[in-house]
């Protein structure tokens, strides 16, 4: 008899506590490492959306320069940030550290969850997930990268630059700056984790490629409420952080249908041999 079907009720919460006391562990440790990386955290990665050297900003310029257009350079961002609060700056340090933290530790928190999932599926279930690990952190990562590169710039851009009347100076408090920054990325690293969900509710047989694609429609419209909750109140951000989960919402069709295609041929091989 194996450890997992001889190990009790008591034993599995006991081991739990574990992989998750290591799994906030990680995030405490980045968490600690980037508190006491100020300059580069906060300077270099969390303003840098706030600076025209920005590496997409720079990337847009030199676009526009090889297709003979300068709309694409964006040479100003009409904004300060400001610390209204005497504990604002204190408190977004924390904060953005406690971000930090997570994102870096994702990948290890998983993989704690995951080694406490693992054992208690067949033989055949973990060699179906070989690979989870790597897919999800590959997919959050993606995620990550996108919303920082291209949601977050292009967002601050356009909300730097709206004005209802050019009276109304833009400023900004850090705390509105950071909480929107790390929304938007947080979200994207989240969002692009569909896949991988439709992969496992397949594998399940809670969703199939014909379900997916009779609810298409539905799904623009919920997908569109999702990045309304989930970006600035603007429609560039929302569009941006939309048309992403669209295409991976198409992905997962395909996901679904090559899982039950999977499914339905291993179930007939096994209908043969009885």
């Amino acid at each position: 008899m194996s450890k997992e079907k001889e190990m009790s009720f008591l034993d599995h919460l006991e081991e739990l506590r574990w992989h998750l006391i290591r799994s906030f562990a990680s995030i405490f440790i980045f968490a600690i490492i980037a508190f006491v990386s100020k300059d580069f955290i906060f300077h270099e990665l969390i303003l840098g959306p706030s600076r025209t050297d920005f590496w997409t900003y720079r990337m847009l310029c030199e676009l526009g320069e090889k297709i003979g257009s300068t709309v694409l350079c964006i040479e100003s961002l009409p904004f300060e940030i400001q610390s209204r609060t005497m504990t604002g700056q204190f408190t977004m340090h924390i904060t953005a550290s406690f971000v930090i933290g997570l994102i870096l530790a994702f990948p290890y928190f998983f993989w704690e969850i995951w080694r406490f999932i693992k054992p208690a599926l067949y033989s055949t279930e973990k060699n179906l997930t070989r690979g989870a690990v790597f897919f999800v952190t590959l997919l959050f990562v993606s995620g990550i990268l996108f919303g920082y590169y291209i949601v977050s710039p292009l967002s601050i851009n356009f909300l730097s630059n709206y004005s209802i009347d050019p009276s109304i100076k833009n400023q900004f408090d850090i705390i509105s700056y950071v909480s929107t920054v790390t929304m938007l990325v947080l979200a994207c690293g989240l969002m692009f984790q569909l896949p991988m969900v439709v992969y496992f509710l397949a594998k399940a047989g809670i969703v199939t490629p014909e379900l997916m694609i009779f609810f298409r429609r539905h799904s623009v419209v919920v997908i569109l409420v999702i990045s309304a909750i989930l970006t600035p109140p603007d429609v560039m951000s929302q569009i941006l952080v939309a048309l992403p989960i669209m295409l991976l919402y198409e992905v997962s069709i395909v996901i679904a249908r090559v899982v039950v295609r999977r499914k339905r041929k291993r179930e007939q091989r096994l209908a043969k041999r009885d």
